[in-house]
């Protein structure tokens, strides 16, 4: 079982560079609740850091911030040619502070107050659109817009909670690797938040019954003692 074994585990990552603690803690929970994994935090010269040290799928980043300015953060990454995409939130509504933004390296730029829909969409349209994302993940006759937060298996749309979704997707960027029942609580929130010791069995059970279950080739397999892999070969 050793060559299923791996340190980097992939999971659509976003940075959210806000000082408003309540608008902050506001945007981290509706990404989660959408199965994405989020980090925080108030201060520009930590997100550059943050930014060099880790691999985000997108960055969003008020203007306004402790440390270092947004647009000076934004400057400082293009720079050093780091090209993840970067939403810039901001309360400034004139077209020079747009365009100032956009001129600094941001690929888009929405003004608060926002509705989450609108901030949600157009994350969707950044990951769909960037050079290093793509949208559709496929694993045998299972397929998965990660775009549309779409699941179809022999083209057949497949209805998944939040949290199924949020766990077949990590499956399936980390397919053919053993994900322990830790490894998948440190990069799902939603997971980790859940009192039952038993959650990801339940929700691994789940999703047997929509994926597996009706199809002879079975993608979800259990190592016991250990963990999941999603492969469509046998374990």
């Amino acid at each position: 079982m050793g060559g299923y074994f791996d340190e980097g585990y992939i999971n659509m990552r976003i940075l959210v560079v806000e000082d408003d603690e309540k608008i902050a803690s506001f945007i981290k929970k509706g990404l989660q609740e959408e199965s994405y994994s989020v980090d925080v935090t108030e201060n520009g010269y930590e997100a550059i850091y943050m930014i060099e040290t880790n691999s985000y799928d997108i960055v969003l980043l008020d203007l306004m911030i402790h440390g270092l300015s947004g647009m000076d953060v934004c400057r400082n990454i293009r720079a050093k040619n780091i090209t993840t995409p970067i939403i810039m939130l901001t309360a400034r509504d004139e077209l020079k502070e747009k365009v100032k933004g956009l001129d600094s390296g941001a690929n888009d730029y929405i003004t608060k107050p926002f509705a989450f829909e609108e901030l949600l969409a157009r994350i969707r349209v950044k990951l769909r659109n960037s050079s290093t994302t793509s949208s559709t993940i496929s694993i045998a006759d299972l397929t998965i817009d990660t775009a549309k937060r779409e699941v179809k298996r022999t083209g057949k749309k497949i209805n998944l909670t939040a949290k199924e979704y949020a766990l077949l997707e990590f499956l399936a960027r980390n397919s053919k690797k053993l994900l322990t029942e830790t490894i998948i609580k440190e990069n799902i929130s939603d997971m980790a938040q859940e009192s039952m010791s038993n959650i990801i069995n339940v929700y691994i059970y789940r999703l047997r019954n929509k994926i597996d279950k009706d199809f002879n080739l079975k993608l979800i397999h259990t190592v016991r003692g250990l963990g999941y892999i999603l492969s469509d070969e046998n374990v």
